[in-house]
């Protein structure tokens, strides 16, 4: 290669890196800053391919995405004078990222820390205005967003835009939780004592009226036997009455065979009669005659 050759690709090469030097990118997620010896001479928020002039301007990127920034737990006092312990966060971006660096310097913490006193200034004030039911129901949303404004318009002097501002959780001071435990304790077993005394009346009152039914039950099955009983020993005593009539001397000889029965039902059993007594007449007669009338003579 001769030395005009040379020159030649020397000269392209220091042209591609002044070329290359000159030209820089802005990603979608990105906002960039020109400078020129230090002083801010553009801002470039359009993403894509743009020029500088190389050596003498140099290009500072800052992420343009929203950031999430969790505050530290505070305690704040309620108008009931009570505290709360609240663990916050805070979603916000870069909107003027010229302001953004000249405010803060482009510093993430710096912008933090002052958002931070901003929020801790907002909360403190509103739950001063509000009772411990409120902020922890009620006026929650509302709060937020008070807050997220008067936090917005510190944002603006920074350059940069809140988002959202939001309360991850809302806790009583551990001695004031302890009370309100014991309230609840108490509350709780006074609900559980007046169910169970209810309960204990229910059951006496269903026992008794148990109780009652069962008496009118047994008094009904007792008064219902006592007429089948009286009906029966009364069908009885016609049978015995019509059967008497029919034939007198079969009826007799059928109750002594009854009273027989029973008077010698073991063997142990011992009676003391007179021979000629009229409970031994039909053992007297054996053949099947009828026995003698008493005082009559064979």
């Amino acid at each position: 290669m001769g030395g005009r050759g040379f020159f030649g690709l020397v000269a392209l090469l220091i042209i591609g890196a002044i070329v290359t030097a000159s030209m820089y990118t802005v990603d979608q997620r990105e906002k960039a800053i020109v400078f020129r010896f230090g002083e801010i001479i553009r801002t470039s928020d359009e993403p894509g391919l743009h020029f500088k002039m190389p050596i003498v301007n140099n290009v500072r990127k800052f992420d343009a995405r929203i950031r999430t920034m969790d505050a530290a737990a505070e305690s704040y006092l309620t108008k009931e004078k009570k505290n709360l312990l609240v663990d916050s966060f805070i979603k916000w971006r870069i909107l003027d990222v010229g302001k953004y660096y000249v405010t803060v310097g482009g510093q993430t913490s710096a912008a933090e820390n002052r958002l931070r006193q901003k929020v801790n200034d907002s909360l403190r004030r509103e739950f001063g205005f509000r009772s411990v039911a409120e902020v922890i129901s009620g006026d929650r949303a509302k709060i937020m967003e008070i807050v997220r404004k008067a936090v917005n318009t510190e944002a603006e002097s920074l350059g940069i835009e809140v988002v959202d501002v939001r309360l991850k959780r809302v806790d009583l001071d551990d001695a004031i939780s302890n009370d309100v435990y014991k309230r609840m304790k108490a509350e709780r077993s006074r609900v559980a004592a007046e169910l169970r005394a209810q309960g204990a009346e229910k059951a006496e009152q269903i026992r008794a009226d148990a109780d009652r039914q069962a008496k009118i039950e047994i008094a009904n099955a007792v008064r219902k036997s006592e007429e089948v009983r009286g009906d029966g020993d009364a069908e009885a005593t016609a049978i015995y009455a019509e059967t008497f009539g029919r034939d007198r001397e079969f009826y007799n000889f059928y109750r002594s065979l009854s009273a027989y029965r029973e008077t010698f039902g073991d063997k142990g059993d011992l009676i003391v009669l007179e021979p000629d007594s009229e409970f031994f007449k039909y053992f007297k007669n054996s053949g099947g005659e009828s026995p003698a009338p008493a005082g009559s003579t064979n």
